[in-house]
């Protein structure tokens, strides 16, 4: 029963990410455009195809071409889309992450994210390089007399091609004197609908106990701004469900779903509400 509710979730998300077939010829899904925006207030996405001491020619996704001086340029910088369906769409500002867990994306060097999770539950990353992250967090409200518990994040992504990417990482615990964490793999794997994540992890406790974790998670576009995201995990007696919807804009990016913790004989459903916002 528990993993059959784990699977359903994911093979629906599956079913709408395979339906999208790719072409031969078909552009990577996930594909770096530039945007440019001129002081005039006009903006423009797509490629820099020569450029001068004093001005720039700009052939955009719709095969314009566009000659202009850089004294108009307010910002030209990389964005990221998404193909889907031959259509380009502006890439979840939070794709570096499921509900919780990580996918295989890297943050790139000199970006943020600010999130929260639950609303009480903030945590930052940064890029370091382009393939190096690392964060952490605590709670925003802490009560009792233990010592204030805190995490850190590292993540190192070991390979990325144009739909595969590939990470290793730490989620690593500290509270009230005793430590803990998961060290991970992940692997996700975009589609034209969508992306598939899958990671396996070894936890650790400093009383020298441990445990394998399997996750599976998976997302699919819905509109423009908003995508179905799933995560699923299998550890030890323990079978947590997760599924629901992410909002999302240019920076800023909001989930709201529900998760369903089978641990023994008993069943506890719980409400997922997070915020991210990428700078």
């Amino acid at each position: 029963m528990k993993t059959s509710i784990v699977a359903v979730l994911t093979l629906l998300l599956a079913a709408t990410i395979a339906s999208a077939s790719p072409r031969a010829d078909q552009p990577p899904y996930v594909q770096t455009i530039f945007e440019l925006v001129l002081n005039d207030g006009s903006r423009a996405y797509g490629r820099i195809e020569q450029e001068t001491d004093t001005q720039i020619t700009f052939r955009t996704t719709s095969g314009a071409v566009l000659t202009t001086s850089k004294a108009r340029i307010v910002t030209l910088r990389p964005v990221l889309f998404r193909r889907v369906g031959g259509e380009l769409r502006r890439e979840d500002p939070n794709n570096t992450r499921l509900l919780f867990a990580p996918t295989a994306r890297s943050v790139p060097r000199g970006q943020t994210y600010l999130g929260v999770y639950e609303a009480l539950v903030p945590f930052v990353q940064v890029g370091v390089t382009d393939r190096f992250s690392i964060g952490g967090g605590t709670p925003l409200i802490f009560a009792g007399d233990f010592e204030r518990p805190y995490w850190v994040t590292p993540k190192l992504q070991i390979y990325s091609s144009e739909n595969t990417h590939a990470a290793v990482g730490l989620f690593h615990g500290v509270a009230d004197g005793e430590s803990g964490g998961v060290a991970y793999a992940v692997l996700t794997k975009e589609r034209p609908g969508g992306a598939f994540t899958v990671g396996a992890g070894m936890g650790y406790r400093s009383d020298g106990s441990r445990g394998g974790v399997v996750m599976v998670g998976a997302e699919a576009p819905a509109t423009r701004n908003i995508k179905w995201i799933t995560e699923n995990y299998v550890w030890r007696s323990a079978v947590i469900t997760s599924g629901g919807v992410r909002f999302f804009g240019e920076r800023l990016a909001a989930d709201l779903a529900i998760g369903i913790a089978f641990v023994d004989d008993e069943t506890i459903a719980f409400p997922l509400v997070n915020f991210v916002y990428r700078f």
